[in-house]
Parts: structure tokens; C-alpha cells; sequence
């Protein structure tokens, strides 16, 4: 009896293949990543009608982003600080801080209200006062 025998299947083309779908995922992940920190940093905020997403935090005492800016030490953990005017929205970027807003004078207030370490938001209540805290 005659057998015939086969080579066996090799997977030789299949590796060139592999590693280009890997790659064109890699740079579709890339791109999807890349487009929407573009948006956090400049489309979203404008289209809202927010000034540009920058590093640091920043307290506004009109809403939206508008109106007089105070800069946030973020480094300065824990003290409070005096407002010269009440703030209606916030912007903070950074990746190990956050700021704790305080409808009273001194860090008092009925109800604080904490950003997280990205926040871009309008306050529910005008703001006195604020601490910064470790995010």
C-alpha cells in the first residue's frame, strides 16, 4: 500500500501578517488617543467656551473660565487661602493634586466642594476660599 504524505502546514506568511495587524492597531490606538487629549487640552475646552486646558490650577470668578484668574500653588499642600473674590468655576490639571473650594472665609463653609486632579467645572455655590490636598 502506498501512503501519501503530506508536508505539514506552516504558518510562515501568517507571522508578517500578525505583526502588521498588531501595528495598525497600535497606530489606530495611537491616533484614538492622541485626537482625544487634543480635545481635553483644546477643542472640548473652547467649544465650551473654556480657556485652554494648561498645566496648574486656576480659579475663575465668572463661570465658564471667565473672569478674573487666580493661580493655584498646587505645591502649597494644605493651607488655606483667602479669595479677594468670590470664584464661580475652576480648571485644574496636574496629576497629584486637587483643590478643596469653600463657600465661607477661612475653609468653612456648610458644603466644600473638591476638584479631582483634571476638573474643568463651574462651582454649585460662589467660592470663599480654598486648600489645596494631595489628589
Amino acid at each position: 500500500m502506498i501512503t501519501q504524505r503530506t508536508a505539514p502546514r506552516t504558518t510562515r506568511g501568517a507571522a508578517p501578517r500578525t505583526a502588521l495587524r498588531a501595528a495598525a492597531a497600535a497606530a489606530t490606538l495611537t491616533a484614538a488617543v492622541a485626537t482625544t487629549l487634543l480635545g481635553l487640552g483644546t477643542g472640548a475646552a473652547q467649544a465650551a467656551g473654556w480657556p485652554p486646558l494648561h498645566e496648574g490650577a486656576y480659579l475663575y470668578t465668572g463661570t465658564g473660565g471667565t473672569g478674573a484668574v487666580t493661580t493655584v500653588d498646587l505645591r502649597d499642600l494644605g493651607t488655606c487661602h483667602a479669595l479677594p473674590r468670590a470664584v464661580r468655576s475652576v480648571q485644574v490639571a496636574d496629576g497629584s493634586a486637587s483643590v478643596v473650594l469653600y463657600t465661607g472665609a477661612g475653609c468653612t463653609g456648610g458644603h466644600p466642594w473638591a476638584t479631582g486632579s483634571l476638573a474643568q467645572s463651574d462651582l454649585p455655590a460662589a467660592a470663599l476660599s480654598y486648600r489645596v490636598v494631595p489628589a
